[in-house]
């Protein structure tokens, strides 16, 4: 028993506060639901019992009222002898048999249940003289139905003395067991109500202990806090009994106290490391001062190389050579994009225009071996895309398409609207890429060719992951090529949502 009680309380101390009120909470209510189940259904009963005390004289009250209707039925017939008044005196004797049908026939010693069985005996003669009476006056026998009818009118004052008799008697016994009844309807109504104080009072007692059980915890954490305030941080931790919500923060509040003395250890060896590093610290600050100098020397600045491609050109200007002086504005050009717009939004424009800087910077190196077409739909370059996208991919066409083909090398840049997005083309007619290389791509697997030795740095598996990501849907860019030497086409597809217009 002692141990199914320390079972019990340590089930208690791991529910939670919630579990605990509601468990209270369900517990009185059940005991309150089933003491008034149980009292409202023995006052149904008692009530139900003291209903049923005078049925007994309700119904021999009915079974008076139904003999006199019956005597009068049959007197208005042998004083009129009309049909609504035959119909009537059959009407009040299949009520009045009926009536009779709930009075006692047993053979008993209870003296008002004999008399129940007279009444019935008696009211069987009755019925059989009234029914002779009526037929003697239906067959005009004068003097048989009045010799009739008075035995009947003998039978029936008879059977109403008897009736009443026996109501007077139902009713006297009838009101000593309703005063009974009354009297235990009012001791179970002194009973009810002192259960339901004693059950009162149990609650309110449940209530205390709750309330207790969590007060008390608290009240401690409270005190110790208190300590803890105060800066006296070696003290005893406070007792934890329950892992409720008080018991977490109880733990929680012994860790805090033992995390503090611990930071506290370790600011104090934190503070001779520091003043231990801190002479080291100082013959250091030297050969800082030099390493950052020694920085700043070698940095370069992106702006002087622009600056001299400038002056380059305008010095091949004022010397005559145009071509010389527009091969360095390409230069200048080309790297002052790369540098200044790789992270930013551009328009299709510039990227147009940064991919004819790169064929023409081509061009002039390898003798102009690639021809660059465009098929461009002008209201659509201002669409918005990622900076460096163009340019890589038409790198790749340049190193892996046409380097090296026996035929003239073609670039062509095509810009149209289709179904639900805009297509910016980039197509070659060198020898093509093989199937499996194309998934691989697409895949977002990096091959050896992604970056040649001259590349800028943004191979095609990087514009593919930037336009994913900037767009935010997969389907982004599509490769096509038909075979051995016929080229590869290069699709980027722009989204345009419905009602979404292109920024043109």
């Amino acid at each position: 028993m002692k141990n199914r009680n320390q079972l019990m309380r340590i089930k208690w101390n791991k529910l939670s506060l919630q579990w605990k009120l509601t468990t209270v909470f369900v517990f009185t209510s059940v005991i309150m639901l089933i003491v008034n189940f149980i009292m409202y259904f023995n006052m149904n009963q008692m009530m139900g019992k003291i209903d049923e005390v005078y049925i007994s004289n309700i119904n021999l009250n009915e079974l008076s009222d139904s003999l006199n209707d019956l005597q009068n039925s049959m007197t208005d017939y042998l004083n009129t002898k009309s049909s609504d008044a035959i119909d009537s005196y059959y009407r009040n004797e299949q009520k009045y048999r009926k009536l009779l049908d709930k009075l006692n026939v047993s053979i008993t010693d209870n003296e008002m249940l004999l008399m129940e069985k007279n009444i019935k005996n008696m009211s069987e003669n009755y019925l059989d003289t009234a029914f002779d009476t009526i037929q003697a006056k239906r067959g005009r026998n004068v003097e048989k139905y009045k010799d009739n009818y008075e035995v009947a009118k003998t039978a029936f004052q008879d059977i109403n003395a008897f009736i009443y008799s026996l109501n007077n008697e139902q009713f006297k016994y009838n009101s000593v067991s309703y005063q009974l009844m009354l009297n235990t309807l009012r001791y179970m109504e002194v009973i009810s109500t002192s259960i339901l104080i004693i059950i009162a009072v149990i609650n309110i007692g449940l209530i205390i202990l709750l309330t207790r059980s969590i007060t008390k915890p608290l009240n401690n954490l409270a005190k110790v806090a208190n300590e803890v305030s105060k800066g006296k941080l070696y003290i005893d931790p406070v007792e934890v009994e329950s892992e409720d919500e008080v018991g977490v923060v109880s733990n929680a509040f012994n860790k805090m106290v033992l995390n503090i003395r611990v930071y506290i250890e370790q600011i104090r060896d934190n503070m001779e490391k520091e003043r231990v590093l801190k002479e080291k610290e100082l013959r250091m600050e030297g050969h800082l001062k030099d390493a950052r100098l020694k920085y700043l020397q070698a940095q370069i600045n992106p702006h002087f190389l622009f600056n001299t491609l400038n002056a380059g050109a305008q010095l091949a200007m004022m010397e005559g050579a145009d071509k010389t002086c527009l091969f360095i504005e390409h230069m200048a050009e080309f790297f002052r994009y790369n540098m200044n717009k790789m992270d930013q939004v551009v328009t299709i424009a510039d990227e147009v225009r940064l991919v004819e800087s790169y064929i023409y910077i081509l061009n002039v190196r390898f003798s102009g071996d690639i021809n660059f077409e465009r098929e461009i739909d002008e209201t659509l370059l201002n669409t918005q895309i990622p900076a460096m996208v163009l340019q890589p991919i038409v790198e790749n066409s340049v190193n892996y398409g046409i380097r090296g083909i026996n035929w003239d090398g073609i670039i062509k840049i095509s810009l149209y609207r289709g179904e639900n997005d805009i297509c910016l083309g980039i197509t070659d007619n060198g020898i093509g890429i093989e199937q499996d290389k194309i998934e691989q791509i697409l895949a977002g697997q990096k091959l050896d060719t992604d970056l040649p030795y001259n590349s800028n740095g943004v191979g095609l598996v990087n514009v593919i992951s930037r336009l994913k990501l900037y767009f935010n849907r997969e389907d982004v860019l599509e490769i096509k090529s038909e075979g051995k030497d016929k080229g590869t086409e290069v699709i980027i597809h722009i989204p345009v949502y419905p009602g979404e217009v292109a920024n043109v």
